[in-house]
């Protein structure tokens, strides 16, 4: 399993945001995501946007923590990213 997740630090809606990814396939980041209760409409494209209040969840279910830049460094290596403008 390769969940990981960065530090809440991206503003938005009044709160600040982490993004969950897996390195390994998008199935994972979903079945992941379900366990913990993280609704789909919280998936973007590649990621997950998770709430700071959750991010002590997400990670004590197993994600682990990374920078942001690992983040896109990860997605880049998979192949799983997928930028805004080829959405």
């Amino acid at each position: 399993m390769a969940i990981y997740v960065d530090r809440p630090t991206w503003p938005g809606h009044g709160m600040l945001w982490s993004h969950l990814i897996s390195d390994t396939s998008y199935d994972e980041l979903h079945d992941f995501a379900a366990g913990l209760g993280i609704p789909r409409r919280a998936f973007e494209r590649d990621h997950y946007d998770v709430m700071e209040s959750r991010f002590d969840q997400v990670v004590a279910a197993g994600a682990e923590v990374v920078t942001t830049r690992e983040i896109v460094r990860k997605l880049l290596a998979s192949g799983l990213r997928v930028r805004a403008a080829d959405a």
